[in-house]
């Protein structure tokens, strides 16, 4: 039986936020067959131009049950969230649908039709503040690509939409159909709905930064004890003058860009994996778990238990 999704749009839509879940859900039909039927609707039926100038063709939202139904995102969000006929059909289309789910700033619209109240969610990390403002019924998680709250699933920026969508194709024909989907997208398989929108590499000076082969050293020697002399000899500097300069480029102190890169990589072990949680401390190199629980609460307010749970949720 197919699934029928409906992909909701409006002008000045983000086009990827769209033709990104599109083309998973298209690729994993033909993996498939009969597995989806993909229908694009609008308000107003018709050509629809996204934010880039490109069209979409819509048609009126069809009648009966629906499988899913997913919002996009996009700049016209700050001018729908007014208005009343959007939230109304999307209020209409909601009880119809098994899950509901949005990519991007589609999450205000959900949030405006009620949809999100007093669930967990998250949207493109720009525009969180304003999220967070105009909806504190709803407990935001700005760092995460997805959230899945039972059957309403929110989404970060633009290619989160296809993180999303594989993790709804892997729910609805499993694990392999989504591997092979996202094989021939070329991306990723599968990123954590947990994994933070934001790397810290990049917040630290990204791939051209001044201390960039650094960083990219201690990550991938984590383990080690790595003192601010062992850093400074990597860097081919001395301590003192390092630790000075360090600070400057990155903003951050050894110590602190150190626990960062180790909290980053033991949140993605523990949210995608089934490691014990005293291996994923080794391996960040917090030595023991309760050492890399107290960083884990100062950080993110959950011990890494709970955060597993609910990636898993």
């Amino acid at each position: 039986m197919r699934r029928r999704i409906a992909v909701l749009i409006f002008p000045e839509f983000q086009l990827l936020d769209a033709a990104g879940p599109i083309g998973a859900f298209e690729i994993a039909h033909r993996l498939v067959g009969e597995a989806y039927e993909i229908v694009v609707t609008a308000l107003e039926p018709g050509l629809v131009a996204s934010s880039a100038g490109a069209t979409m063709q819509a048609q009126a939202l069809p009648e009966g049950p629906l499988d899913t139904l997913l919002v996009a995102g996009g700049n016209g969000t700050r001018e729908l969230v007014h208005c009343p006929k959007t939230r109304e059909l999307i209020q209409a289309a909601a009880p119809r649908a098994r899950r509901v789910a949005s990519v991007c700033s589609g999450a205000f619209l959900l949030a405006e039709a009620g949809l999100l109240d007093g669930r967990r969610a998250t949207t493109h990390w720009h525009r969180c503040p304003d999220f967070a403002r105009r909806y504190p019924q709803v407990r935001l998680e700005p760092d995460r690509i997805f959230v899945r709250d039972d059957d309403v699933w929110t989404s970060a920026g633009i290619t989160a939409g296809i993180d999303l969508a594989l993790a709804l194709i892997e729910e609805d024909l499993g694990a392999e159909v989504a591997r092979q989907t996202a094989q021939q997208l070329v991306v990723y398989h599968r990123r954590p709905g947990g994994q933070s929108q934001f790397s810290a590499l990049v917040e630290m000076g990204g791939a051209s930064g001044r201390f960039a082969r650094l960083l990219a050293w201690m990550r991938d020697n984590l383990a080690r004890r790595l003192t601010v002399e062992a850093m400074a000899e990597a860097a081919a500097m001395s301590p003192r003058h390092f630790a000075r300069a360090f600070q400057a480029e990155t903003g951050l102190t050894p110590a602190k860009a150190l626990e960062r890169l180790r909290l980053e990589v033991a949140r993605e072990r523990v949210e995608a994996s089934a490691e014990p949680i005293e291996q994923v401390a080794a391996a960040a190199g917090f030595g023991d778990p309760e050492r890399m629980r107290r960083a884990f609460l100062r950080a993110f307010g959950q011990p890494p238990q709970a955060l597993r749970r609910a990636a898993r949720a």
